[in-house]
Parts: structure tokens; sequence; C-alpha cells
């Protein structure tokens, strides 16, 4: 696996550009779909911008970004209905609620892997901590189920 994709590239976002546009798209109401694929990697180079080499992180990009404007919910869309740990063995643990303490400490524990469910983790567990009421990660076909509280991965 290249570094590319292990997360060995990847960067943590500082500033979403767009926040002002979206956050006011949101106020008015539009349903905005933003930062899939993390966003174009950019630096100030004097008073221009200036595209750079790099990964920017979907998920830490959303955490940023729902952060920024101030959301209650920030919902990771990913491949499984909920997140698990001792993943692919026979005694794997879905997750249902589950702190910030808890999913911090199952980090610490390597249960999820930079390349794939530890960005997820890190950027629900940023989002919490800065003041975010919850962060649910689940699949797409799960999501509305989740936002019920059915199912999915709810980080608190």
């Amino acid at each position: 696996m290249s570094p590319a994709v292990s997360g060995a590239w990847c960067h943590r976002p500082i500033a979403i550009l767009e926040q002002e546009a979206i956050a006011c798209l949101v106020a008015a109401g539009v349903i905005v779909v933003a930062c899939g694929g993390g966003g174009i990697p950019v630096a100030w180079d004097g008073d221009r911008l200036t595209g750079v080499e790099g990964v920017i992180d979907k998920d830490r990009a959303s955490s940023l970004l729902a952060t920024g404007i101030g959301a209650r919910k920030l919902i990771i869309v990913t491949s499984v209905e909920q997140a698990a740990i001792r993943f692919r063995r026979p005694d794997r643990q879905w997750l249902g609620v589950i702190s910030v303490a808890q999913a911090r400490g199952y980090l610490a524990a390597g249960e999820f892997p930079p390349g794939s469910m530890g960005p997820k983790i890190e950027a629900a567990i940023d989002f919490v901590a800065q003041g975010g009421e919850a962060c649910i990660i689940t699949s797409t076909e799960h999501v509305a189920r989740a936002v019920e509280g059915l199912t999915g991965t709810h980080i608190v």
C-alpha cells in the first residue's frame, strides 16, 4: 500500500476557505455536500493561493467544517453500518453509542487502523471535543436509521 493510501501523506486541514459561503447556504436551508475528497491542498504565496503537494483527509476536513459552522451533529458515511473493535475477528464487537473517552481509548489501543476507520474516529473525536453534540458513523444505506438512533456508531 502506498503512503498516500495508508495515510502517511495525509494531512490535517487547518482551514476551510469556503466556510463562510457554506455557512450562508446552510443558513438559507440549502443541503450542502462539501469536503468530499478532502479538498485541494493550497498554501498562501504572498497574497495568492497556490496548489501544494499533499492529500487532505475528507473526514478531518468535514469535522473542521462542521465545527466551524457550528453544526450540532456530523455524519460520516463509510462502507459499514457501525464501527467495530476487533474488526474481522470472531469476537468482533459492533459499537453503538460510545463516549469520546471510549473512542480515544480504542484508538490508542490500535483498534482503528490509520488507513480506514482511524481518521473517521479521530474526526469524530475532534468534532465532539470542540463542542459538537454527536458524530454518527454509518453506511450510506443506513443514514436515515442512524439519524433516528436505530443504528450507526454514535460518538458523544
